[in-house]
């Protein structure tokens, strides 16, 4: 027998699940279909920081939305989504330090905690760290990371309660329209009727558009991560760094590990279905010689893992945003690598755009298809060079 629901979403990840919290919170019945398991995909793997540094103010205003929730988690949501404290560094290029001061400067009329600090300072802050290529870096003390996959369960947790549906192993097959207007799914697991329909299907999202005629914009990426234990010459933690100078993030884990991922060498149009369990190979290799730049005490280090994981990727590496394609037709994905910390937001966001016909939240109007269409493709006013590549 068919089964009913008020809105259907594609994808069990971040945004997938703050979509339903913040539906329920509205009192509206979502049906969440997870082809595999909750955040099995792109948020599963994801490196889980918790900043507000963009160079794009409406992403940025996304961010610093979406901080009250890991800050305030238990009053917010419940439970505990694993928020940690550490700090958060920029480090950029010196050719890029106009736009750091800028997008510092943009930040903090927003109202975000953010701050320019010198290099003396940063080396203050991680006497570790290597600063002789940069004189000045943003900082947030506030900012840390959290943990993808609890993020994700405590908001279907709290969704649930309040009368959300999931079905995880649910693969859809075909979005069902009549007089162009969406009326539900077709899956593996039978049929499912709503008037709205929302595309959250991270890596797969390309794939599920096309099942309303829609040729979305996105390609895949893949990117890998390690996991080093690091050596006792090593403060026992140190701030979230994303690292721009070397086309790299890194922040530490529990159990003395420090996380790595690089932001170059990343294969793009890779199947999503393809290994995540392993990262590729040169990858780890490449990544301690890229911390050792930084960190050269880390040359004393070991391996404890790698693995990789991919998402969607737009052109202008921003995600899309909002209602496309037939009448009851949503989407949100191509959030190309940076969907996590944004996901609290983007699920308010969107859920008001549904119910209530505008987003208040934040503005999320630049985030629409049609921009890809006219050629308005997202870039900062003070940009730094994209990222993924």
């Amino acid at each position: 027998m068919e089964q009913q629901a008020d809105v259907i979403i594609i994808g069990g990840g971040i945004h997938g699940a703050s979509l339903a919290f913040h539906l329920t919170q509205l009192g509206v019945r979502p049906l969440v279909l997870e082809k595999s398991f909750t955040a099995s995909g792109a948020t599963g793997r994801s490196s889980g920081l918790v900043r507000m540094h963009y160079d794009l103010e409406p992403e940025s205003r996304l961010a610093w939305a979406s901080f009250a929730y890991f800050r305030h988690w238990a009053e917010m949501v419940g439970g505990d989504c694993g928020f940690t404290r550490t700090g958060f560094v920029q480090i950029v290029a010196p050719e890029y330090e106009a736009q750091l001061r800028a997008n510092v400067l943009l930040h903090q009329r927003i109202g975000i905690p953010s701050l320019l600090v010198t290099a003396a300072d940063v080396a203050r802050l991680a006497p570790a760290f290597v600063t002789d290529d940069f004189t000045v870096a943003a900082y947030e003390p506030e900012s840390g990371y959290a943990d993808p996959s609890a993020t994700v369960n405590g908001f279907l947790a709290a969704a649930r309660q309040k009368g959300a549906g999931l079905v995880q192993g649910c693969a859809v097959t075909a979005v069902a329209t009549t007089d162009s207007r969406v009326t539900g799914v077709i899956t593996n697991k039978g049929e499912f009727a709503a008037p709205i329909v929302v595309n959250a299907a991270g890596p797969w999202a390309r794939q599920v558009g096309a099942m309303v005629g829609l040729d979305l914009p996105i390609t895949t990426w893949r990117h890998d991560t390690m996991f080093i234990r690091r050596p006792t010459a090593v403060a026992a933690t140190h701030p979230t760094v994303i690292d721009m100078a070397n086309s790299m993030y890194f922040r530490p884990e529990t159990g003395g590990l420090t996380l790595v991922g690089l932001e170059d060498g990343n294969p793009l149009g890779q199947s999503p279905d393809g290994d995540a369990d392993h990262a590729a190979p040169g990858f780890v290799e490449r990544a301690v010689e890229r911390i050792c730049r930084r960190m050269p005490q880390m040359e004393a280090g070991s391996l404890h893992s790698a693995h990789s994981g991919y998402d969607g990727l737009t052109p202008d590496q921003r995600a899309i945003i909002g209602a496309a394609g037939p009448e009851g037709y949503y989407l949100a994905c191509g959030f190309s690598g940076t969907g996590f910390k944004i996901g609290p937001a983007v699920g308010a966001a969107l859920a008001e755009l549904i119910v209530n016909g505008t987003a208040e939240t934040v503005d999320i109007t630049p985030f629409a298809l049609s921009r890809f269409a006219t050629g308005d493709l997202l870039h900062g006013e003070h940009a730094y060079a994209n990222v993924w590549h």
